[in-house]
């Protein structure tokens, strides 16, 4: 393809002789700029996460505050509603911070999402309407939709083809990190929760770390040079990306396949934690006790798990290639979810079999870092990978609602086993998506 910049060193051009397999490790070669990148990306993820999961785990008490009231059909709703908003909200950002760090640039664009998520989320401690709460989890939520899309592209763009599989699964498994940091803040402020929202606005430091330590990657300034020659390829374009056939196809199935996995994430993923609180009560646990003992189980317990998994894929990835990691993690988290749900009948067996539950509901999710950048050419990269990751999350809000229906109409274990059925919905998807293992980035 013309002016691909090749990932495979100056032995793959021209008719010389493939090279003997490369058998050192995936990080030989690594340099310390692209270490630092990875670090930074992943710690503005961190907080990214940190930023999304503090709302379900802080949500009840917020809104029993708000709207004085303990009724918890009425808080579930208000949940539902504020989850909704929160990945309409992503969508968005991923939508117009990847058509900005396709224009002006990587650096810049990630600056003004840390600084959006970190700001708004700041400003939920003086939240005291239920407008006040709507308005800002949007706008924190466009901050991280916005700030995946750009890191997602940025570690894919420096690190060696050889890396890259590795490097972007370390990059979405730091996620797990995030997690575990909403969890014990939530812990440590107890019912104060405005504090935990106030602890959001640390992650603005960060901008000092980018601005001082990031460069633009090669590919983007060449990207950008081209194109100023080449009007027909405008950087960050819907327009090229949803009327190529080639590009809109593959955003148009990575946009499904991030919809299963979102959708799965908050139908399934998270209802470990409610498994926890049913098995609790049924144990003669009060409410209140329940509650308070299932937000480890889920925030540790299964958490640790699912941060196996995340960590697992890239080398899976990198094994038996995109294709065939996606379709067995699916598979195998369809199988796991009745098992979770039906064969604990304690609460210390339920904890034995969270970490597994959690390691293969998760782990495809460091896919979409891995596998989305791959699918779109550098002038397009932030765009697309915007645009699966997080329209998906528009379809998986709707799921929100559905499951929520779902869970009033019928026994909790049945309902998230139905819902379970979803992963079968990825096997579908993978099945019409290509394989990029081995394959330069699209140029």
């Amino acid at each position: 393809m013309a002016g691909m910049i090749s990932d495979k060193g100056p032995s793959a051009a021209g008719g010389a002789a493939a090279p003997a397999p490369n058998t050192a490790p995936w990080y030989a070669g690594v340099t310390s700029y692209q270490w630092l990148i990875l670090i930074i990306a992943s710690a503005g993820w961190i907080f990214d996460v940190y930023e999304g999961q503090i709302f379900g785990l802080t949500g009840s008490q917020l809104l029993q505050s708000i709207l004085n009231t303990q009724d918890p059909d009425t808080i579930k709703s208000w949940k539902d509603i504020f989850f909704g908003v929160f990945l309409l909200g992503g969508a968005s950002g991923g939508l117009l911070f990847g058509m900005m760090a396709d224009r002006w640039g990587r650096k810049p664009t990630m600056v003004a999402t840390i600084l959006m998520y970190s700001i708004f989320s700041g400003l939920t401690y003086f939240a005291h309407n239920l407008w006040h709460v709507g308005i800002l989890r949007f706008l924190v939520a466009m901050g991280t939709g916005g700030e995946w899309a750009v890191a997602a592209s940025l570690v894919a763009e420096v690190f060696p083809a050889r890396a890259r599989a590795h490097a972007s699964g370390i990059f979405h498994a730091s996620s797990v990190l995030g997690t575990w940091v909403a969890t014990l803040a939530c812990m440590l402020v107890g019912t104060q929760w405005r504090y935990a929202y106030l602890a959001g606005i640390i992650p603005a430091l960060l901008v000092a770390w980018v601005m001082a330590s990031v460069k633009e990657p090669e590919r983007w300034k060449h990207a950008a040079g081209e194109s100023a020659h080449n009007p027909s390829g405008e950087p960050g374009s819907l327009r090229e990306l949803l009327g190529e056939p080639r590009w809109r196809k593959r955003a148009i199935l990575g946009m499904l396949l991030a919809a299963v996995g979102l959708s799965s994430y908050w139908a399934v993923h998270v209802a470990g934690q409610s498994l926890a609180e049913y098995i609790l009560v049924k144990n003669h646990f009060s409410h209140a006790d329940a509650v308070a003992k299932a937000k480890p189980a889920y925030g540790f317990i299964e958490t640790i798990g699912g941060g196996l998994g995340l960590l697992s894929f890239g080398p899976i990835c990198a094994r038996i290639g995109r294709k065939r990691a996606f379709f067995w993690s699916q598979f195998s988290a369809f199988l796991i979810v009745p098992i979770a749900c039906y064969l604990p009948q304690t609460y210390g067996q339920l904890l034995c079999i969270l970490p597994v539950f959690g390691f293969l509901t998760l782990c495809m999710h460091a896919g979409y870092a891995i596998y989305f950048p791959e699918l779109f050419p550098t002038r397009l990269r932030a765009t697309g990978a915007g645009f699966c990751f997080n329209v998906g999350r528009v379809v998986a809000a709707s799921m929100l609602f559905f499951s929520a229906w779902l869970d009033r109409k019928m026994d909790l274990h049945l309902a998230v086993s139905l819902l379970g059925g979803l992963f079968l919905l990825g096997l579908i998807v993978i099945h019409f998506m290509p394989e990029t293992k081995g394959q330069p980035l699209p140029e």
